[in-house]
């Protein structure tokens, strides 16, 4: 029978995500911390962060889990349309810290959000480690959308994505599903459905399924330079 499992602050290791509890879908642990390298490893063995403001640190493996594959994703002709019509440019490792602030702001009908001070600064400590990337969209100079995740191997762990403008985020998602395909990616986590990712073409498959993918690809390699500050153009 599955249970929670308590970690401690600097030497537990994290168990088996197939130990999840069922209910609550994939809560796996509590407690431990945001030590960059326990982040990294954690989204090493297919598991995140996700918790309340005030509540303790609670790890995730949900199954099943929402995925995309570089080369898979189909986009809207309508969308396609739309984004041809406007004059954003888009940019990544630009604006990492107000990518985050952004996707931290609650939407409408919540009462805070999850994107916690702590998490935000765990995060940045990430990017500047070069392990966490952002891609934003630009209207003039005024950021209006984007994404951030994090890279393990040839997998791209998203982690959050807000807009100001109509698809925006969307726009900022094309821009990672492309520079994923191009730099050799195989895989972008996109860690629970819900309807906007489903409209996005992620496709929900079995934890296990999910597990074998990570850690074929987990230790691979993107090309280098991947993740530069740089201007990026759709290809639409």
């Amino acid at each position: 029978m599955n249970s929670l499992s308590f970690i401690n602050h600097t030497t537990d290791p994290f168990p088996s995500p197939e130990l999840a509890l069922k209910d609550p879908n994939g809560l796996l642990a509590i407690g431990g911390d945001l030590h960059p390298q326990r982040l990294l490893n954690a989204y090493y063995e297919g598991i995140f962060p996700w918790f309340n403001q005030h509540d303790p640190i609670l790890w995730w493996s949900p199954d099943p889990r929402a995925i995309f594959v570089p080369g898979s994703v189909n986009i809207a002709r309508s969308l396609r349309k739309y984004l041809r019509k406007k004059a954003w440019r888009i940019t990544i490792n630009h604006a990492f810290a107000d990518v985050v602030a952004g996707c931290a702001m609650p939407r409408p009908g919540q009462d805070g959000t999850w994107i916690t001070s702590e998490i935000r600064l765990a995060y940045q400590e990430l990017h500047r480690l070069g392990r966490a990337h952002s891609f934003e969209v630009w209207q003039g100079e005024r950021l209006i959308g984007g994404l951030y995740g994090l890279d393990v191997g040839q997998v791209f762990c998203g982690e959050s994505m807000f807009h100001r403008e109509t698809n925006a985020s969307k726009a900022a998602f094309i821009a990672l599903h492309q520079h994923a395909l191009v730099k050799g990616y195989k895989l972008i986590d996109a860690q629970v459905m819900n309807p906007y990712l489903l409209s996005l073409g992620a496709k929900a498959i079995e934890r296990k399924q999910f597990l074998a993918l990570l850690y074929r690809y987990r230790d691979g390699e993107a090309m280098p330079g991947s993740w530069r500050a740089s201007e990026v153009h759709l290809e639409l």
